[in-house]
């Protein structure tokens, strides 16, 4: 293989869409590689894929023969290969960078895996969980989450036009493909109106755009 970068992806995928969007913000080109995570059981379940990925999840992106899994991991390692290109993904600060850090990873951490697909399909395919009561866990955990990110924004001097400053950068990665999730439960991102302004001001963008779901060659047409 080359060493141009692919990117095993999922167009629904949230983490997937983080690092599409950090890719697009550096301006790094990329090929994708579509991994359906529905099809055939679920093609990150493939033995060519698990060998890649042991994890059986996405996005992986692979830089020639290098292989960097976990999108936080991912966003970080394109930020420190070319942190001349594009637009930076962190602060100059070790301070500011800590702010940035904590809130990409309250998406990452603790509201994510909280409603990722393998916990859903474990709830109903090992407990029998109803769809409604495994669509009302994911809600809560949502709702809880983005309530505690809406209260560290609104009202710190930090945040600006994005989560930080009037650049989009790793939190924003973070929290506009989080809020596509809220929607798809049939959550109000308007009850966050700090979150619900700072999207906004990602969807502007055509970095935010190129890498949203509707857009990504898997998508359903």
């Amino acid at each position: 293989m080359d060493e141009g970068l692919h990117l095993y992806s999922y167009w629904r995928s949230s983490a997937a869409y983080r690092v599409r969007i950090a890719l697009a913000l550096k301006g790094l080109a990329y090929e994708t590689v579509p991994v359906h995570l529905l099809k055939d059981g679920g093609r990150q379940h493939a033995a060519d894929y698990i060998a890649l990925n042991p994890q059986q999840l996405v996005p992986l992106l692979l830089h020639g023969r290098r292989a960097v899994r976990q999108s936080l991991a991912i966003m970080e390692y394109l930020e420190e290969v070319w942190p001349e290109a594009g637009t930076p993904l962190l602060p100059d600060t070790a301070r500011e960078r800590g702010r940035v850090r904590s809130l990409a990873l309250l998406v990452a951490c603790d509201i994510h895996p909280l409603n990722n697909l393998r916990v859903l399909q474990f709830f109903e395919g090992q407990w029998n969980v109803p769809q409604a009561e495994r669509d009302e866990w994911v809600r809560h955990w949502i709702v809880d989450g983005l309530a505690a990110f809406e209260a560290l924004v609104a009202e710190d001097p930090a945040t600006g036009t994005f989560c930080h400053g009037n650049v989009p950068g790793l939190a924003d990665c973070c929290l506009v493909p989080q809020l596509f999730n809220a929607r798809r439960f049939g959550l109000d991102v308007a009850q966050w109106p700090t979150l619900a302004r700072i999207e906004q001001a990602c969807l502007a963008l055509p970095a935010f755009r190129i890498a949203a779901p509707e857009a990504q060659p898997d998508a359903p047409r």
